[in-house]
């Protein structure tokens, strides 16, 4: 009967400190294993990188003229008398190409300018194509004045690739930072933004870019998105905002933007075209900054927002141990700066009672329960942590009320009452 009374006042002082474990107001949570698999939520570990080669444009092959590219011609007594030396363009830093003859432009009508002759309409075929075609008028094939003679000198040659001016604008780190623990070192946050001239047949998001860093760091979210430049119409703002998070999303029947994921489930297929990843005059390649894919904590582990990692998973046990809190040691928090890294006497329990608090709605959470002692034998209970989840880690009462007689009742007041008792006995008396 005493040893009942005792355990009950120690219940009942434990109660009266305002216990957490008592008055845990998330203790009442749904078990892990009966929660449905969507609120569980899926593995990024099961997400595989798109191959690199989907960014790429297909080679230009043959190569298809248009507006923009210059061609190199010689055609004797057209541009130039007889016998006259054209001129040379060796490659330089904007191109490795080399070419023999006089420069003429693609206009921006598809057609190019050649001295005595009517303007010849070229887009969408190939220089030897051309070749053929300026011939037959400088011949007269086509009609007109023969300016040569059949088997005179006729060349065209590629001189320059039209050329594409790109922007990319960047929000992730430069150069990519170093996650340690909770912490991140090195990177600079700011944006970055750069203006790009890509050939044609180099006109893509890969080439993007490879010259501007590379694919997206870790501080920046799995995708890339391109925003198509006006091309002659208005833009309406409002209408690109409301088109955030689709493949695409679009504005009087022309694609204004799309998205292109870096990682996909193995049954998601990549939808997105060549059209897609090739760039014009005027696009703009976007990498956007992830800052919300945080994690929260509380109780016993001290509150706290963490970050997630963004290409692999935290499961409960992961997400405590990254933050250095109590996990089978006793209760003893290793966050204090302290020398010591076990509590004094034969130890505490240690608490076990994690309650995840997970978003389903805007409106709505519900409380798992997860006991920690089953998550390290029992990888099931081990669940994964999302953005926006909330650890509440407390003691259950029993181990409430053992802590708190382990801290009352220690070895030596044991000990200093078997040695007050046998004093007594024998009659033996000590002086205050």
């Amino acid at each position: 009967m005493p040893r009942t009374a005792f355990f009950l006042a120690a219940v009942a002082v434990s109660v009266c400190g305002g216990c957490a474990s008592i008055t845990n107001p998330v203790a009442d949570g749904i078990p892990v294993r009966r929660l449905p698999a969507e609120v569980l939520g899926r593995p990024k570990s099961e997400l595989r990188a798109i191959p690199l080669t989907a960014l790429k444009q297909p080679e230009l092959d043959p190569y298809r003229l248009d507006k923009g590219d210059v061609l190199a011609v010689v055609a004797d007594n057209v541009i130039a008398p007889d016998g006259q030396i054209p001129p040379v363009k060796l490659p330089d830093l904007t191109s490795n190409t080399a070419a023999l003859g006089y420069p003429i432009p693609v206009t921006d009508d598809g057609t190019i300018s050649v001295p005595r002759l009517a303007p010849i309409l070229v887009k969408g075929l190939t220089v030897a194509e051309v070749e053929v075609l300026l011939r037959e008028y400088a011949t007269g094939v086509k009609g007109g004045v023969e300016l040569v003679k059949p088997g005179g000198r006729i060349t065209v040659q590629l001189m320059q690739k039209r050329r594409y001016q790109v922007t990319v604008v960047r929000e992730d780190s430069q150069p990519v930072p170093v996650q340690v623990g909770a912490q991140v070192y090195g990177g600079n946050r700011k944006g970055n933004g750069y203006s790009l001239t890509l050939e044609a047949g180099q006109n893509d998001v890969l080439r993007a870019l490879n010259a501007t860093g590379g694919p997206p760091g870790l501080d920046a979210r799995n995708e890339v998105i391109v925003y198509r430049a006006a091309r002659g119409k208005p833009l309406d703002a409002t209408a690109m905002l409301d088109g955030v998070g689709r493949k695409q999303f679009v504005m009087n029947g022309d694609a204004v933007a799309v998205r292109i994921p870096l990682r996909l489930y193995p049954e998601q297929r990549l939808t997105i075209s060549a059209a897609d990843v090739t760039l014009g005059d005027g696009d703009i390649v976007s990498i956007e900054a992830r800052d919300t894919e945080v994690y929260y904590t509380s109780g016993l582990v001290g509150g706290g927002q963490f970050p997630l990692p963004r290409d692999y998973d935290l499961d409960v046990i992961q997400a405590i141990a990254q933050v250095r809190g109590p996990l089978v040691n006793g209760g003893f928090s290793q966050n204090a700066f302290v020398a010591n890294s076990v509590g004094s006497g034969i130890g505490t329990p240690s608490p076990s009672l994690c309650t995840v608090l997970r978003k389903v709605s805007p409106t709505r959470q519900i409380p798992i329960r997860v006991d920690l002692n089953r998550a390290f034998i029992d990888p099931r209970e081990r669940i994964l942590i999302l953005p926006g989840d909330i650890l509440v880690l407390q003691e259950r009462p029993g181990e409430s009320v053992g802590r708190y007689l382990s801290q009352t009742f220690r070895l030596t007041t044991a000990f200093d009452a078997v040695r007050s008792a046998s004093l007594t006995s024998t009659g033996t008396t000590t002086s205050p």
